[in-house]
């Protein structure tokens, strides 16, 4: 077996109660993780990580759900030691959590920029640094982001903007942490068909998007697929760890660098 296999493994994935995160769970059980630790925000959710947890036990492997506001240091260091705890070990660590807002930024509030940077930024910083000091050697690190980051657009400065410092956060921890053969990457997806687009978006702003990636006609919804996604992490937390200190955009052709 390769050291980086997925075969063994134990993984935590932050917002892996439903989703892309929950999907991304389900594959790596069937990968031949040997324990899946996921996290979500709130009781609201609580039904999604049980049948998350149920669909991970399903496919071979243990499973462990962990609630907590990781908009608090201190809620993401417990979240690591819980999971430490449960499954004795920590070799791949993926954060989905976000928060979409679109808004010109003549309407954004103080309250709604912080809870954008609290969310988006703030919670991938801790979660790169509790990953740093509790990933196992040669183990894996993975953050999503947004293709937005590539793009030129208005409306998204707080979305993108406070996605936008998890690419350095990336680059930084990569160099810190690659003596121990971890690697570290971001996954920046196009416009995802799940609810949290949709809220955020008006019915001709959805259209767009439904025809704005090179193959949106390939697409069964035109947008990106969670399916689209999750092999992307797949392998760049096994077979693509020499892939770091990037933040690799996968949008079907929406935008790019």
């Amino acid at each position: 077996m390769s050291q980086h296999d997925i075969t063994g493994k134990t993984i935590l994935i932050a917002g892996g109660a439903k989703n892309l995160g929950g999907l991304l769970a389900t594959d790596l059980a069937k990968q031949g993780a040997k324990a899946v630790a996921i996290h979500y925000n709130s009781e609201s959710s609580a039904k999604d990580a049980e049948n998350t947890v149920a669909a991970i036990k399903a496919a071979g492997a243990e499973a462990f759900a962990f609630q907590y506001d990781l908009r608090r240091a201190d809620a993401v260091e417990k979240l690591f030691a819980d999971a430490k705890q449960a499954m004795g070990s920590i070799d791949i660590a993926v954060n989905t959590v976000g928060k979409v807002l679109k808004k010109p930024i003549a309407e954004i509030s103080e309250a709604e920029f912080d809870e954008m940077s609290d969310v988006n930024s703030k919670v991938a910083f801790f979660f790169l640094k509790e990953a740093a000091k509790n990933v196992s050697d040669q183990g894996k690190i993975c953050t999503i982001v947004t293709s937005l980051l590539g793009a030129y657009t208005p409306f998204y400065a707080a979305y993108a903007g406070t996605k936008a410092p998890v690419e350095h956060y990336t680059r930084a921890v990569s160099k810190e942490v690659g003596d121990r053969g971890i690697s570290v990457t971001a996954i920046g997806p196009g416009p995802m068909d799940t609810p949290f687009f949709y809220p955020a978006e008006g019915e001709d702003a959805v259209a767009y998007h439904k025809t704005a990636a090179a193959l949106s006609p390939q697409s069964k919804t035109g947008l990106t697929d969670i399916e689209d996604i999750v092999p992307w992490i797949r392998f760049l937390v096994s077979d693509g760890w020499w892939m770091t200190g990037q933040t690799i955009l996968v949008n079907g052709g929406y935008t790019t660098k």
